[in-house]
């Protein structure tokens, strides 16, 4: 039986760190929500600078949350050392994870470079990639900045310390817009640049956000000894593999979810301009819903770190129910706003009636995967904090390869149901996900409290 006070503590204890995550992704949300807001504005009744706003992004993010899934390794293992004192071994891992991650991300920024000519083979319209291939090459150059960021981010999560990048996150994000507001429409002199002013801007922000979250770094006491004999030589092949053995399986996860949804936008472009403009409204929308989860996620990962490191399994399990309770409430709430308002959100966006209409359409199939999408998220963060990673990958392909996309296909095409049938891939597999892990923490917890 539920009783509120057994859990207001925890809900206190999770909410203290997930409100500033919160306060970080409803800046991310804000900026996302700008880009196509102004895009779409910029494009009025052509539906084309949204779409290729959608296409160029939806390509790029394939290998970006990949790489960013490597570093979200770092945090429980931070977390642990944390709980246990070591400061030492936790500023080898920062060490590494700075040379490391950097280097990914300049790596990662070669491979998507190279791999531009492939958007003109994924059958989207050809004056669509004309456009998105500007604003994509935008994004790329921006990896090795994002992953530096990933670095002193993840640290910082790791010692139970979320203000820092809600701030250099949201101030970032504001630089963002007013870089919009100057590239895509030419505003002060500047040169009108649509689409590749959005990609642009994005850039301009990611690489002010690094410099602000390393400045913050160098010039408080209290981590900078955490840089202190920082060197290139530092790189150890024993914790890079550390830091891959958690971080690999957590990235593996992120790619084949996020593959689920890139190919279900890949599919829908071969639908047309106007069904490429309300996916990527209605994928907005969803997100932003999403990054509140992503958010409740972050900080039980945390919490769950320090009980892991404490070897605290009753502290565990309460926070671990208190993030489900907390997850739950949110995207209830965010279901019900969809539906309510799935006519006139869409109105925001675009002039385009054929976009309106059918963007309120995928707003009820958005709302309908809330709650899985909820549970699977903070499901992934408890196995994160007890690092218990490697079962996440081989659930997220069983969900998201082997149920996601084909379902997708076979109501989408098959069936005739068009964009809305595949949003209801979606909900097939983000419920296996949820089931499917929630079943893995189940067995772990039971072994913790008889280790």
């Amino acid at each position: 039986m539920y009783v509120f006070s057994k859990y207001k503590a925890q809900y206190v204890a999770n909410l203290k760190l997930a409100l500033p995550v919160v306060l970080t992704q409803l800046g991310q949300i804000l900026t996302q929500f700008a880009d196509n807001l102004m895009v779409g504005r910029y494009g009025g009744d052509d539906p084309t600078p949204l779409a290729a706003v959608s296409f160029g992004g939806s390509v790029f993010f394939i290998l970006f949350i990949t790489a960013a899934g490597v570093a979200l390794g770092l945090t429980p293992l931070v977390g642990e050392l944390y709980a246990q004192g070591d400061r030492k071994r936790s500023a080898l891992l920062l060490h590494n994870g700075i040379i490391f991650y950097t280097l990914l991300g300049i790596g990662t920024s070669v491979v998507q470079y190279l791999a531009s000519p492939l958007l003109y083979h994924l059958g989207q319209p050809a004056d669509v990639v004309d456009m998105a291939l500007p604003y994509y090459r935008m994004l790329v150059y921006s990896m090795p900045f994002v992953m530096l960021f990933f670095a002193f981010k993840q640290f910082l999560e790791g010692v139970g310390n979320t203000k820092v990048e809600m701030f250099v996150t949201i101030v970032a994000n504001l630089l963002n817009i007013g870089f919009n507001a100057l590239f895509i429409y030419g505003n002060c002199g500047f040169p009108e640049m649509g689409a590749q002013g959005a990609g642009l801007g994005t850039l301009l922000a990611r690489v002010l956000g690094a410099a602000m979250i390393a400045g913050y770094f160098c010039s408080r006491p209290d981590y900078r000894r955490y840089l202190d004999g920082f060197s290139l030589r530092n790189l150890s092949r024993p914790i890079v593999r550390r830091l891959l053995q958690m971080g690999l399986p957590i990235s593996l996860q992120m790619f084949l979810e996020s593959s689920a949804f890139v190919g279900t936008s890949i599919m829908i472009g071969w639908m047309g301009k106007e069904a490429m403009s309300a996916n990527q409204i209605a994928i907005t929308l969803g997100n932003c819903a999403f990054m509140i989860v992503l958010s409740i996620g972050a900080a039980t990962t945390i919490r769950i770190s320090h009980c892991y490191g404490a070897r605290n399994v009753g502290e565990l399990s309460l926070a671990a129910k208190a993030s489900y309770h907390l997850v739950l409430a949110w995207n209830a709430l965010a279901a019900t706003g969809f539906i309510l308002f799935r006519h006139a959100i869409p109105q925001l966006f675009t002039t385009n009636a054929e976009v309106i209409a059918l963007t309120s359409e995928l707003m009820f199939f958005v709302a309908l995967y809330q709650l899985s999408d909820g549970i699977q998220n903070v499901s992934v963060g408890i196995l994160r904090g007890i690092q218990d990673v490697r079962i996440i990958m081989p659930i997220a392909f069983v969900s998201y390869w082997l149920l996601n996309l084909p379902v997708g296909y076979l109501f989408g095409f098959t069936c005739g149901m068009g964009p809305s049938g595949l949003f209801l891939g979606y909900s097939f597999g983000l419920s296996a996900a949820a089931v499917l892990l929630i079943l893995r923490i189940r067995r772990r917890v039971r072994s913790l409290y008889t280790a």
